[in-house]
C-alpha cells in the first residue's frame, strides 16, 4: 500500500488542477512519475480522487444542479434559459469519441511524453482562445445556445488528449463561440460534473479488482484531500475570473512542459 504522503501529494495536485485550465490528469502523471507511483493502482487512485474534485463542484453548484433537473425553485424564464439540453449536447461528442477511441487513448496518449506535447498544444490553443474571442453574443450562463452548447462540446474533445485539459479547452471554445469568460468557465464546471462521473465511474468499474481493503485508507485520504482543495481552488478561481484570464494559466503549462522535458532529459527516465 502506498504511503498516505502520497495520496495527499496527489489529493492537492488534483484539488488544484480538476478544474483550472493546466490539466490535472496532466499534472497527476507527471506526479506520478516523481513520485515512482504508476501502474493499474495509481490509474484507479486517480480516478477515485477526481470523484472527490466532482463532489465540490457539485456543492458549489448545487442550486444550478437542482434547477437543471427540475428540482429546484425556476428562475424567470429568459430567451435561451440554461436546460439539461445544452448539457447533453456539449457532453455528448466527447463521451462518444471517448468511448469510442479509449484503448487507443490509454494505450498512446498516457507517457509523459505525449502529456508535455498536450501541455504545450493546450496552451496555444488557449492563447488562441483568448486572442481570437467572437463577439460576445451570451453575457451569462442562462444565455448559451444550443448552437454555442454543440461548439463547446466539439471542442472539449481536444481535452481526450492527456495534458490538453478540459476546463482550458471548454472556456477557450466558449470564447470563440461568441460566450463570455465568465459564462464559459461557469458552463465549463457545470458540464465537467457529467462528464467525469462518466469517465471515472467507468474506470472504476473497469479496474474495481485492483482494490484491496488494506488500500481503503489510501484511497479516503486521497478523495477527502482532493475535494477540500477542490472546493477551495473553485471559489478562489471564480473569484479571479476578472483578473486573470486564460493567457497566464498557458504561459504556465510551457513553463512546466519546459522544466519536466529538462528533468526528464537529464535522468532519463
Amino acid at each position: 500500500m502506498q504511503n498516505i504522503f502520497t495520496a495527499v501529494i496527489q489529493g492537492i495536485v488534483e484539488g488544484l488542477t480538476e478544474f483550472l485550465p493546466v490539466s490535472s490528469t496532466g499534472h497527476l502523471i507527471l506526479t506520478g512519475k516523481l513520485l515512482n507511483f504508476t501502474g493499474d493502482k495509481a490509474d484507479t487512485f486517480e480516478v477515485t480522487i477526481q470523484l472527490g474534485a466532482i463532489l465540490a463542484v457539485a456543492v458549489i453548484y448545487w442550486r444550478r444542479i437542482l434547477n437543471l433537473l427540475g428540482m429546484g425553485k425556476l428562475q424567470p424564464d429568459q430567451d435561451s434559459r440554461l436546460n439539461l439540453i445544452h448539457v447533453i449536447l456539449a457532453c455528448l461528442p466527447a463521451m462518444v469519441l471517448g468511448l469510442a477511441l479509449h484503448s487507443v487513448i490509454t494505450s498512446y496518449l498516457f507517457s509523459a511524453y505525449t502529456v508535455l506535447a498536450g501541455l504545450v498544444l493546450g496552451g496555444i490553443f488557449m492563447l488562441i482562445g483568448e486572442r481570437s474571442q467572437a463577439s460576445v453574443q451570451s453575457t451569462g450562463v442562462d444565455q448559451i445556445t444550443y448552437r454555442q452548447a454543440v461548439y463547446i462540446g466539439l471542442f472539449q474533445c481536444l481535452a481526450l488528449w492527456p495534458g490538453f485539459s478540459r476546463s482550458g479547452a471548454t472556456i477557450a471554445g466558449g470564447l470563440l463561440s461568441g460566450v463570455e469568460y465568465k459564462a464559459a468557465t461557469n458552463f465549463s464546471f457545470l458540464i465537467a460534473i457529467p462528464m467525469m462521473v462518466a469517465a471515472s465511474g467507468y474506470e472504476l468499474l473497469k479496474n474495481y479488482d485492483t482494490l484491496t481493503a488494506s488500500d481503503a485508507a489510501f484511497f479516503i485520504t486521497g478523495f477527502i484531500v482532493a475535494f477540500v482543495v477542490a472546493l477551495l481552488a473553485v471559489i478562489t478561481f471564480l473569484k479571479l475570473l476578472e483578473r486573470f484570464k486564460l493567457a497566464p494559466f498557458a504561459y504556465y503549462r510551457f513553463i512546466l512542459a519546459a522544466v519536466f522535458l529538462i528533468y526528464l532529459l537529464v535522468t532519463g527516465v
